[in-house]
């Protein structure tokens, strides 16, 4: 009988292997199949460099290196709040096409990166060890990429002036080489979701009032949230499966999604398809087909590496939206599928590939301009292909997440339109509060998720206002050149420029850095929680108007002035709007 050695506890314990320079001060060292292996470095794009290994059909270890200098925080796709450096013996992570992507930058405290790399291929399931290595003094990543046909391919960035420079490069080296899925306007405009605001609590006679809403303050699209379906009650998911709607919540769907649309929204569903549970009356056709149980309460998951369950949650998706009418699916709990990865059967990641090919080719044969919603954590470059709308993770209430969140996954968002996760507030809560969630999500698509109904008038004034803002500024805030400083700092300052416009998203105290004299228009927003902000002022003289609104969108001032170099306060209300143009 034989027992396996424990796993090594710090990286500096594993068998030695041979490091090289690789890049600025990287260095590097590659295992296949548990020997040095030979690799190339090589320019691949501008920015990018592809480290090459030639050792087909074995797995291999990449081991990078760098000192730690003067490090301040690591980022990756699933660094969540933990974003500064962690000790190697604790810095583990598994990601695959529906669990991130196996991409990281370590940064010092000026914002400038140390290492920037993302794996060539997003779909195949890596095992990553990162952190401090307290013996050597080094920050380490280790990636063990499973066998392939194909060489191996690492992309490198070299130091850059912040983590989104950095990223920058790789999102155009993905998206050259990504046929990502079309996306459609109403992929690109405010959406209102039920979620929050009902819970599974919803009915179409609800549903219909809220879109008249919606529709009405500038909204152009809806998602239907959980609860539609038959046995869409309770928080648990024991019966879903069969995905028909409620016969007493939704007498007629066809005819209720019908009546939605002619508001002027468009419609998409919530559907979990590799989720099977005991209730449904399908449970015991698809029961061999879903072994294992899934990490959500009551259900077990549909195994995507059978050919069976591909064909069936393709006529599943499709018959949805052929025979109701829809616009489009949120598509939920991709990633449970995980659940099977390392089982000897097969890889997950391609499976799913392939079911989410077909998916695509068979909802656009239905509607050719079809939207779909992806979640957080598969919304990585891999997915381009398969989804536009690229939804941030679920932080009910949280302002601050959602506004970390939505940055972090446009950092790396390739073709889709990242979404917010819907914001939600209380309707006695002061207007400050409506709009803080607003002004979060500035730099994503905003999904809100509140009764309506049931705001006073100075929220829906408020409300009206920031999503007019939005529009106007969606140049700069999605397609713009967006600096969001360093991630550890959770983005306080954030500067996005287009079209001769800056807009300074400011949640914070301190100086704000500003140029006026360099744009057109200077938009600043007061997401801090004073009635001013200070200006640190660059560049020349410049004779300027300042108009000043508050958080419901009241014009408050507007005052002629010189903005001369140096530090000026500014009297902008919290959560309010000041816009900066030359008067000459």
């Amino acid at each position: 009988m034989t027992t396996q050695a424990p796993e090594a506890v710090t990286t500096a314990e594993l068998a030695p292997a041979r490091y090289a320079p690789l890049l600025d001060e990287v260095e590097v060292a590659v295992l296949a199949g548990g020997t040095d292996a030979d690799w190339t470095l090589e320019e691949a794009a501008p920015g990018v460099r592809v480290l090459r290994i030639d050792a087909p059909r074995v797995p291999v270890e990449v081991r990078l290196s760098v000192p730690l200098g003067d490090a301040a925080g690591y980022w990756h796709p699933g660094a969540d709040w933990r974003r500064t450096l962690v000790a190697d013996w604790e810095g583990r992570s598994t990601v695959s096409l529906v669990d991130g992507l196996a991409a990281g930058c370590l940064y010092d405290y000026a914002g400038a990166t140390l290492l920037t790399f993302a794996t060539a291929d997003p779909v195949p399931e890596v095992a990553l060890r990162y952190g401090v290595s307290e013996e050597n003094d080094t920050h380490v990543v280790h990636l063990h990429l499973p066998p392939a046909e194909q060489p191996h391919r690492l992309l490198l960035v070299p130091r850059a002036p912040s983590v989104a420079a950095a990223l920058r490069p790789l999102r155009a080296w993905f998206t050259d080489r990504t046929r990502a899925m079309p996306v459609p306007e109403a992929a690109r405009v405010p959406l209102y979701c039920t979620w929050y605001a009902y819970n599974q609590n919803v009915t179409a006679a609800e549903v219909e009032k809220q879109a008249r809403l919606a529709a009405g303050l500038g909204f152009g699209a809806l998602i239907l949230d959980d609860g539609w379906q038959e046995h869409g009650s309770g928080r648990g998911y024991a019966g879903v499966g069969d995905w028909t709607p409620d016969p007493r919540k939704f007498p007629d769907f066809a005819g209720h999604v019908a009546r939605v649309r002619d508001t002027g929204l468009r419609y998409l569903a919530w559907v979990a398809p590799l989720l099977l549970g005991p209730k449904a009356a399908c449970h015991d056709r698809w029961e061999p087909y879903a072994p294992t149980a899934a990490g959500v309460p009551g259900a077990n998951v549909l195994d995507p590496r059978r050919p069976e369950v591909r064909a069936h949650v393709v006529d599943l998706c499709v018959r949805l939206v052929r025979e109701h009418g829809l616009d489009g699916l949120k598509v939920d709990f991709l990633d449970e599928a995980m659940v099977y990865a390392h089982d000897g059967g097969g890889d997950v990641g391609r499976a799913l590939t392939l079911l989410l090919a077909d998916l695509r080719t068979g909802l656009e044969a239905v509607r050719p301009d079809v939207l779909l919603e992806l979640r957080q954590p598969y919304v990585g470059p891999g997915m381009a292909a398969f989804g536009n709308m690229l939804r941030s993770f679920d932080c009910p209430g949280d302002s601050t997440g959602n506004r970390v969140r939505t940055i972090d996954t446009a950092l790396l968002a390739v073709g889709g339109a990242v979404h917010s996760d819907p914001l939600m507030w209380e309707a006695g809560a002061p207007v400050e509060s409506c709009a803080r969630h607003l002004i979060s999500t500035l730099h994503a698509v905003p999904q809100v998720s509140v009764r309506l109904d049931a705001l006073p008038e100075e929220h829906l004034a408020a409300l009206r206002f920031w999503l007019a803002q939005w529009r106007a500024l969606r140049p700069q805030l999605l397609d713009g050149r967006v600096e969001p400083g360093r991630p550890d700092e959770l983005y306080t300052v954030v500067e996005s420029v287009a079209d001769g416009v800056c807009v300074l998203d400011v949640h914070t105290g301190r100086a704000v850095p500003l140029r006026p004299a360099d744009f057109t228009e200077t938009v600043l927003v007061n997401g801090s929680s004073a009635d001013r902000l200070v200006l640190e002022v660059h560049g020349g003289e410049l004779a300027a108007e300042i108009e000043v609104h508050a958080a419901d969108g009241r014009m408050i001032d507007r005052v002629q002035t010189t903005l001369v170099p140096g530090l000026r306060s500014v009297p902008v209300p919290r959560m309010g709007l000041a816009r900066i143009r030359s008067s000459v």
